[in-house]
């Protein structure tokens, strides 16, 4: 439905509602939850200020609106965050959780144990497996030690990558980048 007001010429919150909506089909609240980040900032920071505690923040930031998806997600299951030394069976329990995850057990096709990964080389190794059923992880990068992971399709990942930039915020897909180990 059309909006009435001046909403429809920001592209940064267009972008932030079409990613809510390719990552969160089902929960029209993530989107709720991200438009009034951007929208309305204080009344956000008021609103959630327990869940923005645990980030050390008390007062409207920068990335308020991408930190609001990060968290919205995660609150309905569809993204799990992962510290930067986390042990992979902890990863593998995670990822298996998200409402996100392919119908097809990426698993099967992991040979390795992964208890000598470090969480990075890991959260790579699970993205190519993903990749091999035709799904995707991709981190939100929040500009923290932590690895925010989203599971989508892989045939979605380069429109999220492009509606993350549009909205001035990065994507790293997981398990694609060949230059790594």
């Amino acid at each position: 439905m059309p909006q009435s007001h001046s909403h429809d010429a920001d592209p940064v919150r267009a972008s932030l509602a079409e990613i809510a909506a390719l990552l969160a089909p089902a929960h029209p609240g993530v989107a709720e939850e991200v438009l009034r980040a951007h929208d309305s900032p204080h009344e956000y920071v008021s609103a959630f200020a327990d869940r923005l505690d645990d980030r050390g923040i008390d007062e409207p930031v920068d990335d308020l609106a991408w930190i609001a998806l990060v968290d919205a997600l995660a609150a309905h299951g569809l993204l799990a965050e992962f510290d930067w030394k986390e042990d992979p069976q902890e990863i593998r329990a995670q990822l298996r959780k998200l409402e996100s995850r392919p119908s097809v057990d990426p698993w099967a096709l992991f040979d390795a144990d992964g208890t000598t990964l470090s969480t990075d080389e890991f959260l790579d190794a699970c993205g190519r497996s993903y990749r091999q059923i035709g799904a995707a992880l991709a981190v939100l990068d929040i500009d923290s030690d932590c690895y925010p992971v989203v599971g989508l399709r892989a045939a979605r990942a380069d429109e999220l990558s492009a509606l993350a930039a549009r909205a001035g915020f990065s994507v790293h897909h997981l398990g694609t980048d060949p230059g790594r180990p």
